[in-house]
């Protein structure tokens, strides 16, 4: 499995990647492994506030409903548009195409409590 280095993680599968004063975000290749195909993605509104921790959005497969949740705090400017027709963008490319929610108004603190890749490789042991 993939796991890039210019990204951050969580011990709830979701990454971030920060482009300047934008935080884009998604579910790490695992989760969507262990989902299966998703066939929904349960998008945020424009202009929502989340904590580090809340639930940001579902995302559905074949396999279950799974909440999905804020790796940082902050302001939900774009979800993905593309999601709405081809969900499976997530788990052919879950960390271009197939991102879910871009934030502003994050804290570089928050992005800081997240893992390196390695430091989550480490966290899934022998799962991945």
């Amino acid at each position: 499995m993939e796991f890039p280095a210019n990204l951050k993680y969580t011990k709830d599968h979701e990454w971030v990647r920060v482009e300047g004063d934008v935080a884009v975000m998604g579910i790490t290749e695992f989760a969507q492994s262990e989902l299966g195909d998703l066939v929904f993605v349960d998008a945020p509104s424009v202009g929502k506030t989340v904590k580090q921790g809340d639930t940001v959005c579902v995302v559905e497969s074949t396999k279950a409903a799974s909440d999905v949740y804020a790796p940082i705090a902050g302001k939900v400017t774009v979800s993905n548009p593309a999601l709405a027709g081809a969900p499976e963008l997530v788990n052919k490319t879950p960390y271009t195409d197939g991102w879910l929610v871009k934030f502003e108004g994050f804290s570089a603190a928050d992005v800081a409590t997240l893992m390196s890749a390695d430091e989550y490789q480490k966290h899934l042991g022998g799962k991945a």
